[in-house]
């Protein structure tokens, strides 16, 4: 295994075969798709229109307890928000004020259990919450780059943050309590001025649902709704990143330049035929060219851009951080990866948390198969080459996995 920007390009790996990641086959109905099969769901539904199930998670419980989800939000290394709406302003055409509260929110910020009308929503609860990693688990049949976080909300009677439309793939699922949801196309973007959140002005909803406890409504990007709900409640989240162009280029680029091996020796522009010019603020045709000409070759490279972007993808969001080991892997005993450990793979490399690894063969394999169920046996890390060893006692180090009887 080596690192993906010093070495020499090895020829494409075969296909392995697909380690699964041990969900049912993908082809078979679902519950949690109301019956449908992920091929069929994501032929129909995904990115394209919403699709409401009942009892997709019968008998389904919070991931944390109310008291818990407290707690959390009050913590540093966990992103939380409290939206409170109040009364109209003055006005004939006056919309409810808004409050908008960033994290760390302590329980004394918190408003009466009694009050109507607020939410507290908690970010990222499957890196902290053993129970809503699992929930999270359920939806691997999308890749694993598309996937963000689960989030949780906690809302009063009345609650809600008001009608608006996310630009990523959501699953709402509700985990306590009741909460109405109005659904429509958005005609008009237009949003409320002034206002701490983000609300359409003109929403009209085509559809309206009550979901309760093990029910699910599945939203593509860009579809208004609003939640609002009846009696204290829990909604749990399960979103999914949607890249867009300037930000995906931008963040590529800029790790694909943080990689790049100066020139040794430096090649440096020339211009020994540069003419004295009248024209000093002009900016040389030479020059540009010079430029235009080093940044081609630098994106000449795939195998640099992949790299980038997959080092991209598995990047740990600014709060996340691990808890280093202090033991050497013990024998006889699998692997696991820790929760908030973000692993995937292309035909040449392996990533993992901002990092990239060139792996062929066996290596490849197992690395993929590990990245695939986030765990592997002890038998399998029994027969592992020399080189995965050390990386699998590397990420023990970073905390990056654990073992597993």
């Amino acid at each position: 295994m080596k690192s993906p920007r010093h070495s020499q390009p090895r020829a494409p790996l075969a296909s392995a075969d697909q380690p699964a990641s041990g969900l049912p086959p993908l082809d078979q109905p679902w519950s949690l798709l109301g019956g449908l099969s992920p091929q069929t769901f994501m032929r129909r539904h995904w990115q394209k229109k919403p699709l409401l199930i009942r009892q997709a998670m019968p008998g389904v419980r919070p991931p944390v307890t109310r008291a818990e989800m407290f707690e959390l939000a009050g913590q540093d290394d966990v992103e939380s928000r409290l939206i409170v709406q109040g009364g109209k302003g003055s006005g004939k055409k006056a919309e409810p004020q808004w409050a908008l509260h960033h994290g760390p929110i302590t329980r004394n910020r918190v408003p009466k259990l009694t009050q109507p009308r607020w939410t507290l929503l908690v970010q990222g609860l499957d890196l902290h919450v053993p129970a809503a990693h699992d929930i999270l688990r359920q939806f691997r049949f999308v890749p694993d780059a598309r996937v963000d976080d689960l989030m949780i909300s906690y809302a009063s009677d009345g609650g809600g943050v008001g009608p608006h439309y996310d630009s990523y793939d959501v699953f709402l699922l509700q985990v306590h309590g009741c909460r109405r949801w109005r659904v429509g196309r958005i005609q008009d973007p237009a949003l409320v001025p002034d206002m701490p959140v983000k609300i359409l002005a003109n929403f009209e909803p085509e559809e309206e649902y009550v979901l309760e406890p093990g029910d699910m409504l599945y939203l593509p990007p860009r579809w208004g709704h609003d939640g609002i709900a009846e009696g204290e409640c829990m909604t749990c989240s399960v979103g999914f990143r949607v890249p867009e162009t300037t930000e995906l280029v931008r963040d590529v680029l800029v790790r694909l330049t943080e990689e790049l091996e100066p020139h040794d020796p430096p090649k440096l522009y020339r211009d020994p035929k540069q003419t004295a010019t009248p024209e000093p603020a002009r900016i040389p045709v030479d020059l540009q060219q010079f430029t235009l000409d080093a940044v081609a070759k630098a994106l000449q490279d795939p195998l640099a851009l992949k790299s980038a972007l997959g080092e991209m993808l598995t990047e740990p969001k600014p709060r996340v951080w691990f808890d280093l080991g202090a033991e050497p892997l013990p024998p006889g005993v699998g692997v696991v990866l820790d929760a908030k450990t973000r692993m995937m793979y292309d035909d040449q490399c392996i990533y993992a948390n901002g990092e990239s690894w060139r792996a062929a063969g066996a290596d490849a394999r197992v690395l993929r198969a590990l990245a695939d169920r986030r765990s592997l046996t002890a038998a399998q890390v029994g027969r592992v080459s020399d080189e995965v060893r050390a990386v699998l006692e590397q990420w023990l180090d970073d905390g990056w996995l654990h073992p597993s009887n």
